[in-house]
């Protein structure tokens, strides 16, 4: 009953957006999907904990610490010292053991006696802990109270290679699946205590606050959800859910809403990969990269073109003269702008030092993000 009105909610709401259209504003055009509240957004109060300890792995095949990492020799004869043996710092001597960083993180929901993977990570000059086993090492929060313990053999995960010269991609980090158990239950506050919760996008954005204030307050009744900011949105728990707050955060988390993002073009130098969203345009605008012309939107004796109002030039070789342009109507965006450089054959790098310079020259609507 409630996703029935919650999509009647979705539909009058779009359907008053195409009226305000009716009367001269121009559509903007939707492509993000409808998806469910908890696909954007959290709920407040229900998140992990960091834990961390040092610990010592042993079982090394020769590739564990050496004498030179004086921290991690005084850690071994600490434990040592533990099992009645006294031994001093500078008479060790044991490639075999190698002292490690252990990090996990823990959420809300767990309770004790159950296990979580831990991440093990050498602090030391040790070559590889591949076949190594983690000793039982306490992890504790940043209130330096101990959560879990963990132990186990260490898995580096994947390989390269093949047959006999296949080798771990990276032997100083690996993993102890389900090599903690928790000792110690983190205590989650109420999630309601004052009769509101709150849900926190995911990513922050006024227009999907305000989205799904109105999608809430559709289902659940008028005035029960506000947004507190961008990021942000209260809602008072109805009556008939006093008593049962989860079914209510249940119910709220399948409401379907159609969240927007800022236009975006992300780009890395190093692979050449650019990722971009369909909301993404471009202003006239002509840029002179190298061999290559390229004239964007209308340009009235632009010189790149020689007058022709088109958009984007040919590939030229050097003593070419500029040639055919390719001509696309309105307000360009960004994919058009990268599949015409790739039909003329523009190299990544290319795409990449265009979009910058577009970009510089104030002509193109979004946020530039280099990786």
């Amino acid at each position: 009953m409630f996703k029935r009105l919650a999509w009647l909610a979705l539909g009058i709401i779009l359907l008053s957006a195409g009226t305000a259209w009716a009367q001269g504003v121009e559509p903007i055009r939707y492509d993000t999907p409808i998806v469910r509240v908890k696909d954007v957004a959290r709920v407040q109060g229900v998140r992990d904990n960091q834990i961390y300890g040092l610990g010592l792995v042993v079982g090394l095949q020769g590739t564990g610490d050496g004498s030179g990492a004086r921290a991690n020799i005084q850690m071994i004869a600490n434990m040592l010292e533990n099992f009645g043996i006294s031994v001093s710092p500078d008479d060790l001597r044991m490639r075999n053991i190698a002292a490690v960083m252990v990090t996990a993180d823990l959420p809300t929901s767990l309770r004790v006696g159950d296990r979580i993977d831990v991440t093990v990570a050498s602090i030391g000059d040790a070559r590889s802990l591949q076949g190594g086993f983690l000793l039982q090492t306490p992890l504790q929060a940043a209130n330096g109270q101990v959560y879990a313990v963990a132990q186990g053999p260490i898995s580096l995960g994947g390989v390269a290679g093949r047959g006999s010269s296949a080798q771990s991609v990276h032997t100083t980090v690996g993993t102890v699946p389900n090599g903690a158990i928790v000792e110690r239950e983190v205590q989650a506050r109420d999630l309601a205590a004052d009769g509101t919760l709150s849900l926190v996008l995911l990513e922050p954005d006024f227009t999907t606050a305000h989205r799904l204030v109105e999608v809430v307050n559709a289902v659940f009744g008028q005035g029960l959800a506000r947004a507190r900011d961008q990021a942000t949105v209260e809602i008072q728990v109805p009556a008939g859910y006093q008593g049962n707050v989860v079914a209510f955060i249940a119910e709220l988390e399948e409401l379907p809403v159609r969240p927007d993002t800022n236009a975006r073009v992300v780009v890395n130098e190093r692979t050449g990969t650019v990722v971009m969203g369909s909301q993404v345009r471009i202003a006239p605008v002509a840029v002179s990269h190298g061999n290559l012309k390229v004239q964007i939107g209308a340009a009235q004796n632009a010189g790149l073109a020689g007058g022709d109002g088109g958009l984007f030039g040919e590939f030229m070789q050097p003593e070419q003269s500029y040639g055919t342009t390719t001509v696309l109507g309105g307000a360009p965006s960004v994919q058009e702008l990268v599949d015409a450089l790739n039909a003329v054959g523009a190299s990544p790098r290319d795409i990449i030092a265009i979009l910058q310079a577009v970009k510089a020259a104030g002509a193109l609507y979004g946020e530039l993000i280099i990786l």
